[in-house]
């Protein structure tokens, strides 16, 4: 169905090829998932199957790529759209209409299909996909992940022989992307569609694959059985990871899997987990520095936050969580002082305030704990006063980027950082300011020292607008963090980013809530949650409906709990680091 012949790719002034000598065959019928970390190219090499590269990218494509018998290089991708259906990172850019039925008929107008037929297919795809109650909504209304399936529908009413899917759950609560992910493998099933699927959180998606390409970011590819892949790449799911921890053989690919083999290990981890598992942190006696009472907002007639109250301690790193539509952005912005309220009250402390943070990143100490003290509402600030208090990574980091060039945001963000911290330089963001300047330091690392933790080797003359959706992400991540702001608040942060990135991550926040600051994360990620975050927030309809540690919350919930929990249940471990630090306790002790 697929074939790649040689294939080589190379963007103008790249230091080096995309890809190089790539040679693939891909069955009729099969899911295919594509992984490798982040600007290894991925998405270049999906957009060589419907000729969006090099037809719309550009660059100089050698060998050959043939889908269904069709040489995607000299065939424009509109000939290629009856054999070749595209969805892409955010589904809703690529909605042209206003409702779903339109939505659905749109590609079918534009290949001049019969109108009967249109009609068929329209009903044919509602069924298929579950979504024949929604045909008259707004596309803007929906979730998530019905957003996704109508826009895999919209694909399918051309009736394509491959499908290409570009991270389909990467904005999805994990009872969505399921959602979707079986609607995926249906097709594959029972229509016989071949998909080729790229997705970063593997633990979703790797037990539905019949074989994976892995991306090793050389221009290689290597591809073969999930299990011998994933066996020797360095990026994998929990669940790989503590197969190998465990030393079993073969590598376990699902949940159900693991679980057959892991009774001897949960015998084992259910009397040392309790001698190696690390105190969860008090922060009792930390300073206050956001207290928000009886938070509403409203959007229309739409009550997107009911009455939440919030008191974030210097020092925490909180996840905020739920499914899609349950108020988590809305009250991110709420908190930030950048969403009308409805009612409520915000405070948050600062630098000056007792029991604030200090300007180099430590608590001011004493005063009162339990309030904010005297504090401030963001709303009453100018924005660049608010944001050295709260800082906010939106879900599109994009609208946070204007300049030409990657170092020009980065050394406008160390500009407006040092001005923030009292060094007398720098001045607001604007487009006209940040071109050649040296950075200036700010607490010891710049906003590139940051960026090369997050996304290491992104192209410092490179567009803003060209990088890829996670590189995207960790720039304006590094931008954001560098100014160092009291309050913290990242909503889906690790949407578009590896294993590796979110780990720096993890270990970025976790500096800086050594240092005093307060983190709030709003996330879909499971894994990140449990990794990075030691208090848990559910909401559903804008009220919080649980709270409480990480470990109590996460295994509680059978959507929301980690791999590594599900696995090991009923023992109470989130992640492969407490299995191994656990593993490792008797040897240490017969050391001693």
């Amino acid at each position: 169905m697929i074939e790649f012949d040689r294939v080589g790719l190379t963007y103008p002034e790249a230091p080096a090829p995309v890809l190089t000598d790539v040679r693939l065959h891909i069955e009729e019928g099969e899911l295919c998932l594509v992984i490798g970390h982040t600007g290894t190219g991925k998405s270049s090499l999906l957009g060589t199957l419907n000729g969006l590269v090099p037809h719309f990218t550009g660059g100089s494509l050698t060998g050959r790529v043939t889908v269904a018998g069709r040489d995607t290089a000299r065939t424009r991708p509109r000939d290629l759209a009856d054999v070749v259906g595209v969805v892409g990172q955010d589904p809703v850019a690529g909605f042209v209409t206003d409702t779903v039925e339109e939505e659905l008929a749109y590609t079918m107008e534009q290949l001049a299909v019969p109108p009967q037929a249109m009609r068929t297919r329209v009903e044919q795809t509602l069924d298929l996909l579950g979504i024949a109650d929604l045909r008259r909504r707004s596309l803007l209304a929906l979730s998530g992940g019905q957003q996704q399936r109508v826009a895999i529908g919209a694909a399918l009413t051309a009736r394509p022989e491959v499908l290409v899917l570009d991270e389909p759950t990467s904005a999805l609560d994990p009872v969505g992307a399921e959602e979707v992910l079986a609607t995926v493998t249906r097709l594959v099933h029972d229509l016989g569609i071949t998909v080729v699927l790229a997705e970063h959180r593997l633990e979703r998606v790797v037990q539905y694959a019949d074989r994976i390409i892995h991306l090793p970011g050389d221009g290689t590819v290597a591809c073969g059985e999930p299990g011998e892949v994933l066996a020797t790449a360095g990026l994998a799911p929990p669940v790989i990871e503590l197969g190998r921890a465990a030393g079993w053989d073969p590598l376990p690919l699902s949940v159900r899997d693991a679980r057959r083999r892991a009774a001897p290990l949960r015998e084992r981890l259910s009397t040392t987990m309790v001698r190696t598992r690390a105190p969860e942190p008090k922060n009792a006696d930390s300073p206050t520095l956001l207290d928000a009472t009886r938070l509403r907002v409203r959007h229309g007639r739409i009550h997107a936050v009911r009455d939440v109250d919030l008191r974030l301690r210097a020092g925490e790193i909180v996840a905020l969580m739920g499914r899609n539509g349950s108020g988590k952005s809305s009250l991110l912005w709420a908190l930030a002082g950048a969403a009308r309220r409805a009612g409520g009250r915000l405070r948050v402390a600062r630098p000056e305030d007792d029991g604030g943070v200090s300007g180099d990143g430590g608590t001011a100490g004493g005063g009162n704990r339990e309030s904010c003290g005297p504090g401030v509402d963001p709303v009453q600030l100018p924005p660049d006063r608010a944001r050295r208090l709260v800082a906010l990574v939106p879900q599109t980091p994009t609208d946070l980027l204007y300049l030409d060039t990657v170092d020009q945001e980065l050394c406008q963000a160390d500009l407006d950082a040092a001005a923030g911290n009292g060094s007398g330089e720098g001045g607001a963001r604007g487009p006209s300011t940040g071109r050649g300047l040296r950075p200036a330091r700010v607490l010891g690392e710049t906003a590139g020292d940051l960026l090369e933790r997050l996304v290491p080797g992104i192209d410092r003359n490179a567009h803003p607008r060209d990088l890829s959706a996670g590189q995207q992400l960790g720039l304006v991540l590094a931008i954001q963090l560098c100014g160092r702001p009291q309050v913290l608040l990242l909503d889906e942060p690790t949407r578009g980013l590896d294993y590796r990135a979110k780990t720096a991550l993890a270990v970025v926040l976790t500096d800086l809530a050594a240092r005093g600051h307060a983190i709030v994360v709003a996330t879909h990620d499971v894994e990140f949650a449990a990794t990075a975050c030691r208090r848990v927030l559910v909401l559903a309809e804008g009220e919080v409906v649980a709270e409480g540690p990480a470990r109590t919350v996460l295994t509680a919930s059978p959507a929301f709990a980690p791999q590594v929990a599900k696995i090991l249940a009923p023992v109470q471990c989130l992640t492969v680091r407490e299995v191994v630090q656990a593993l490792d306790e008797p040897a240490t002790g017969a050391r001693r």
